[in-house]
């Protein structure tokens, strides 16, 4: 194997690992998040039903129910309290 097969080899194993796992929410310190107990009350008003919350990396994150009944998981902003990524099953 060549040098630039290595070299392309090794990139794609570099993206393979950069593609799954927790999003990036913020580069903030946590003393600037927002209390867990604020984001679970915006979590609510949102129309959200949170089963799990929890921190998960530097977001907070939830598996619960949206607004219409359907199973979710979403990331948020734990500055903000924006949504940063949702998957919905069904």
């Amino acid at each position: 194997m060549g040098i630039r097969s290595l070299g392309i080899c090794g990139s794609l194993v570099l993206l393979a690992g950069c593609g799954g796992g927790d999003p990036q929410c913020t580069s903030e310190p946590q003393s600037a998040w927002m209390s867990e107990a604020a984001m679970q009350a915006r979590v609510t008003q949102m129309g959200y039903k949170a089963d799990v919350f929890k921190v998960s990396g530097n977001c907070y994150e939830i598996y619960g129910k949206d607004k219409d009944g359907r199973d979710v998981e979403v990331y948020f902003n734990p500055v903000t309290g924006e949504v940063v990524k949702s998957e919905v099953e069904g």
